[in-house]
């Protein structure tokens, strides 16, 4: 299969890397500057330093190129920039061959778009129209040690279930296991909401409440998740799965997790545009905290969690303020 990537990030490039040995791989890059230097050295140096690119994965400048000559497209870039690639794809077919001839997509981006608040595939959809062939590739999931040929599993929804299951057989071998799924809101809900639950996980351990708190958060954590994301019309056992249960443990847990570092330096009082520029990678948690909180609220869906932490993001408030109102709450009965 002839596999194009738009987004040269730490994750479109490491799956680039993974899926080389047994696909055709065509990878795009937004800056001429990045371009020229994995030519140069085949290495990302910015965003996944230290990782060869293998021969057989091929750059490119030219999104029209790689659209051409790809079966399948993979947009590797942060919800942020998730509308612009789709219109540039949109466009930058040749008249004989345009984006919308049927020709799938496939995309990496976990969250809910900055001031629409959509999921991704609505954002798809708006852009390219509903007649459009596509999912989601998520799961619990570091870029370096996909990068690395490590062990993962990951799951491939999409509401056609024929296709999530095709495509998941295509890109399935090696160390990479790839399930199929056809709850796509759900997937998208559980990998977009579990990190702000890793931000919070980071400001709980930076604070020092341990592992009994950890513990507690993140079951508390997937309750808020699976709540929000039944409400949206997902279902309730895709949260005990790969994009739920398995991304939350992962990303709350890992060293390597970006969203559970900003909480880290929430917790020792260190400001948010300092952290984000001294990480130097999108953490998707700090703008789907935001989204989220406005969408519980819209829709009365209880989520103390997410809430506390879309406060001391946006609102001003200190990790130690936000922590001393959840634990003041008045208890409960135990319930998702």
């Amino acid at each position: 299969m002839r596999v194009a990537i738009a987004g040269a990030g730490a994750w479109g490039t490491a799956l680039a890397v993974a899926l080389s040995a047994r696909q055709e791989v065509s990878l795009w890059a937004r800056g001429a500057e990045v371009i020229r230097e994995m030519l140069a050295v085949r290495e990302n140096r910015r965003f996944l330093p230290g990782v060869a690119l293998p021969a057989r994965v091929r750059i490119e400048a030219d999104l029209a190129a790689v659209v051409d000559a790809a079966e399948i497209l993979v947009v590797a870039t942060p919800l942020a920039g998730l509308r612009d690639v789709l219109r540039r794809l949109r466009d930058a077919g040749s008249p004989g061959n345009p984006f919308l001839d049927g020709r799938p997509l496939i995309w990496l981006g976990k969250g809910f778009e900055p001031g629409s608040g959509k999921l991704p595939h609505q954002v798809v959809s708006e852009v390219l129209g509903d007649a459009t062939v596509c999912g989601a590739l998520t799961g619990p999931s570091f870029a370096e040690e996909i990068a690395r040929g490590l062990p993962a599993a990951l799951t491939l929804a999409s509401r056609d279930g024929n296709f999530a299951r095709r495509v998941a057989a295509e890109l399935h071998g090696g160390r990479l296991r790839i399930y199929a799924n056809d709850d796509l809101i759900g997937v998208e809900v559980g990998g977009a909401v579990k990190n702000v639950m890793a931000i919070a996980a980071g400001i709980s351990d930076g604070l020092g409440f341990g592992h009994n708190a950890r513990a507690a958060l993140m079951t508390r954590g997937l309750a808020e998740i699976t709540r929000l994301g039944v409400a949206l019309g997902g279902r309730s056992d895709t949260f005990m799965g790969l994009a739920g249960m398995g991304d939350l443990l992962l990303t709350c847990t890992g060293d390597l997790s970006r969203n559970r570092r900003v909480g880290l330096a929430l917790a020792v009082g260190r400001s948010l545009p300092q952290i984000l520029a001294e990480l130097g990678h999108v953490a998707e948690g700090v703008g789907t905290a935001r989204e989220v909180a406005g969408l519980s609220r819209r829709l009365d869906i209880d989520m103390p969690i997410t809430r506390a932490v879309d406060a001391i993001l946006h609102h001003g408030e200190s990790a130690q303020e936000a922590v001393e109102k959840l634990l003041g709450r008045d208890p409960k009965v135990e319930k998702v």
